[in-house]
């Protein structure tokens, strides 16, 4: 009886670790959302204002803690003692979206440092990293519909 219900225990905890971890995983997807689309908010706000003198354009800064964090996703980085219920701990976090002023450089006589190039590169691997990240997430969500529905 005793050896049935450690059977069962051990099964309930490995259950609870694969919820936790798909938990943790998605909330780390929708926060990578997020930066990208202040990103690409950032990104836009400087293209609009490539001809206004004296213009300064902004930066936002995450994606070195993202890719930090990003390796919290693996299965052997995340092993934990089997003793203990991971509820709730360990929140995945990309930290927060900085967004800065460049005031040290400058591009034309103007003031103004923005290189269009530049921006429009930026916007768009932006863009694509918004798309990837995006149809991850659509596919983990649509791995827990299936499994909710039993793979129907």
């Amino acid at each position: 009886m005793i050896c049935v219900e450690v059977i069962i225990l051990k099964k309930l905890r490995e259950k609870i670790f694969m919820i936790n971890m798909i938990s943790k995983k998605i909330n780390f997807m929708e926060r990578a959302l997020d930066a990208y689309w202040v990103k690409n908010e950032v990104i836009s706000n400087n293209i609009a204002n490539v001809n206004t003198p004296g213009y300064k354009k902004y930066k936002v800064n995450f994606e070195e803690v993202l890719s930090e964090k990003r390796e919290q996703f693996s299965i052997a980085a995340n092993y934990k003692n089997p003793k203990f219920l991971p509820i709730g701990r360990d929140k995945a976090r990309i930290g927060e979206v900085m967004v800065i002023r460049d005031f040290a450089t400058s591009m034309r006589k103007d003031g103004n440092n923005i290189d269009i190039d530049e921006e429009d590169a930026e916007l768009a691997k932006n863009s694509l990293k918004y798309n990837i990240v995006s149809s991850q997430l659509a596919k983990e969500l649509s791995l827990i519909k299936q499994a909710i529905n039993g793979g129907r």
